[in-house]
């Protein structure tokens, strides 16, 4: 497995070691104690989700606050996103800062998202399987949303060449500004 950290904090973005020959491929998508030791602690994961979507539909970005904050393993099992976090805990030197990413069923990569971030994908593919670990249940009362083309953050998502399809609660979302973050 590789890693590759970036601009935020405790975020990486994890590249599997891919077994290939004529009859296809084989990958670990998941070991705790490889994933441990690269995040430098031990979450718990206790909820695993699966969304398709097509293309043009963007989802985000979404939080959950705390006690239920998330921290998300996610990957891309069929298609492609662009997918993104931004950085909503004011005490970290990323605060507001951005990482897009593309994960897709032929690169195989993952991101670690640690609790904090805000999160979102657009899919530049036909269509996409996107799977994620949760380490927070899924709480209605602590979600929230944060506008995908707020200004101030500045997000540079790929030319659809139309406008990508929304959900109403994101279309609505507030901008980052008028968001409860964390500390």
């Amino acid at each position: 497995m590789k890693l590759l950290r970036t601009e935020i904090a405790g975020m990486l973005i994890i590249e599997p070691k891919v077994f290939g020959d004529a009859r296809g491929y084989f990958l670990e998508s998941y070991n705790a104690k490889a994933f441990d030791d690269a995040v430098g602690f031990e979450p718990r994961f206790v909820q695993d989700n699966h969304s398709r979507s097509t293309h043009g539909v963007l989802r985000g970005l979404h939080y959950q606050l705390a006690p239920y904050a998330q921290g998300k393993l996610v990957r891309v099992t069929q298609g492609a996103v662009f997918d993104v976090a931004v950085d909503l805990r004011k005490s970290s030197q990323s605060f507001g800062c951005w990482v897009g990413v593309t994960l897709s069923s032929e690169n195989h990569r993952m991101a670690w998202l640690p609790p904090g971030l805000a999160h979102g994908f657009l899919v530049v593919s036909e269509s996409a399987d996107f799977l994620y670990k949760t380490t927070s249940y899924y709480a209605p009362q602590a979600e929230r949303c944060i506008r995908w083309d707020d200004p101030a953050i500045g997000i540079e998502w790929p030319a659809l060449g139309t406008a990508p399809l929304l959900a109403a609660r994101d279309a609505a979302a507030p901008l980052l500004a008028e968001s409860p973050l964390f500390d």
